[in-house]
């Protein structure tokens, strides 16, 4: 296999990678990462120290300590299409010699914890719960452009939330990490999550313009799959890509999310805040 061409593998001039600018000495074993970009500083404010920052685009990097233990925060921004570079350039850094453009042969497996705000599908999930993400429901295109593997369950949940739902396009469904679901999920609501391709229209909200999936919040909602029990259970923008990328690429991750909204009932939390924060003190502690 011929090195990876500089147009496919692109590098700073420091030998960074290209978008996330870092390099292999700044990725931890556990990496935690957030959409918003200050939130990275919500969380490395509780390190011990501070050993490394970069600030490129919405990709900040913080890495220090927490409790003696050495962690990666790196924001993502909004949306699928931003965890594919993230995921592709964090898997570079570990997996690949940059110097000589070629896969290494012993792979490295890390962790990756994504920790975000998420509405809630389901009347019984309360505001300020957090909420770990057992399958995701991938409403994005990514994986049009990936050979994703999925198994018997995972594509006949795709193929009834399809039917059910009366969709135009094939959702793709797939697990994240069990163990690290055990490991930082453990005491959270466990749940399924639709990852949305927009704020606004694809998650069933209206503002001016019209929407073509009016009914699309209320039947996400009334979706059950009772010869599995499997419901949907809250929206967001990231963890489909999280959880596929991961597979693919041989990595474990873990999507929590903080419940600052529930759709069914209309109502949003009147201090989103502290229910990051206290999921944010809930992670590190079980990192």
């Amino acid at each position: 296999m011929p090195p990876i061409s500089e147009t496919d593998l692109i590098l700073n001039k420091d030998g960074s990678v290209y978008h996330l600018n870092l390099l292999p000495k700044h990725i931890s074993d556990t990496i935690i990462t957030v959409g918003d970009p200050s939130r990275v500083y919500r969380i490395s404010q509780y390190f011990d120290d501070l050993e490394f920052e970069m600030n490129k685009r919405e990709f900040i990097t913080h890495v220090g300590t927490y409790k003696g233990k050495r962690v990666t925060v790196i924001s993502t921004g909004m949306g699928t299409d931003n965890i594919e570079i993230f995921f592709t350039e964090l898997d570079a850094l570990v997996n690949i010699d940059l110097k000589t453009r070629e896969p290494k042969a012993k792979k490295k497996r890390m962790k990756v914890i994504r920790l975000g705000t998420s509405g809630a599908l389901q009347e019984d999930i309360p505001l300020g719960a957090h909420l770990v993400t057992d399958y995701a429901i991938g409403f994005d295109s990514l994986m049009n452009y990936y050979n994703l593997e999925n198994d018997g369950f995972e594509e006949s949940i795709a193929r009834d939330i399809q039917k059910k739902l009366a969709l135009p396009f094939s959702p793709y469904v797939v697990k994240g990490s069990e163990s690290l679901r055990h490991q930082i999920g453990d005491d959270m609501v466990v749940g399924n999550t639709i990852t949305a391709p927009g704020f606004y229209a694809p998650q069933g909200r209206t503002l001016r313009l019209p929407i073509r999936y009016p009914k699309l919040m209320e039947d996400l909602s009334r979706y059950h799959n009772k010869s599995n029990d499997f419901w949907l259970t809250n929206f967001e923008m990231e963890t489909s890509g999280y959880y596929a990328m991961a597979r693919m690429l041989g990595h474990d991750v873990v999507s929590v999310n903080a419940i600052i909204a529930n759709r069914v009932k209309n109502k949003f939390s009147k201090d989103p805040n502290k229910v990051v924060d206290a999921l944010i003190k809930k992670v590190l502690e079980r990192i």
